[in-house]
């Protein structure tokens, strides 16, 4: 019978990277490739420890949109989930906002594209609002949330409020859900302490 061993990852594994918002960041996977296709690791508990990601993930989502449709800014107040977003397919535009109300860049957001192509995932902590826009004809999008939907206690935040500057690259309407079309201004949401 053979035995199952733990590997441990090389710290070449994955590649974190800053970005604005303390606590949020991106991470390139190595990826091997070959005439055959590629190989990588999504996800790895000891790879993503090493770059600071302990919490367990209790559920995983996939999301396919076509191109324009903005989903977001999405949170939840109580069973907040931090958001590991990657895309499979296609490419979009992922932005998070911070609602920690002790943070430095409170109320600040960073944009990143991530594509089936670039393999990019983004690390969205507890305390952050999250939402995207499909930049290519259609977007598989699949993220792993720390803690389970709870729709009673999710808000919404207004994708266009002109307080948070967010830069979507948008000339004309998107295509947004009723519910989305719904949220709050930043200045009337609940935050984080």
């Amino acid at each position: 019978m053979n035995a199952v061993h733990a590997v441990r990852p090389t710290m070449d594994a994955i590649k974190k990277i800053s970005t604005s918002l303390p606590g949020v960041f991106i991470l390139e996977p190595r990826v091997f490739g070959d005439e055959r296709g590629i190989f990588y690791e999504s996800y790895n508990q000891q790879s993503m420890a090493t770059v600071g990601i302990i919490e367990p993930f209790v559920q995983d989502n996939h999301s396919c949109s076509s191109r324009n449709v903005l989903r977001g800014l999405h949170y939840q107040v109580k069973h907040p989930q931090g958001k590991l977003v990657r895309v499979v397919g296609g490419e979009i535009l992922d932005v998070a906002v911070d609602l920690r109300r002790s943070s430095p860049t409170f109320g600040r957001s960073e944009a990143v594209r991530l594509s089936g192509e670039n393999k990019r995932m983004l690390w969205i902590p507890i305390g952050f609002a999250h939402g995207f826009r499909v930049l290519s004809e259609k977007a598989d999008v699949l993220y792993k949330a720390t803690d389970f939907y709870a729709p009673e206690h999710e808000r919404t935040l207004a994708w266009n409020d002109p307080d948070l500057k967010i830069e979507w690259g948008l000339n004309f309407e998107p295509i947004v859900s009723a519910k989305d079309q719904r949220g709050v201004a930043f200045r009337d949401a609940e935050s984080f302490d």
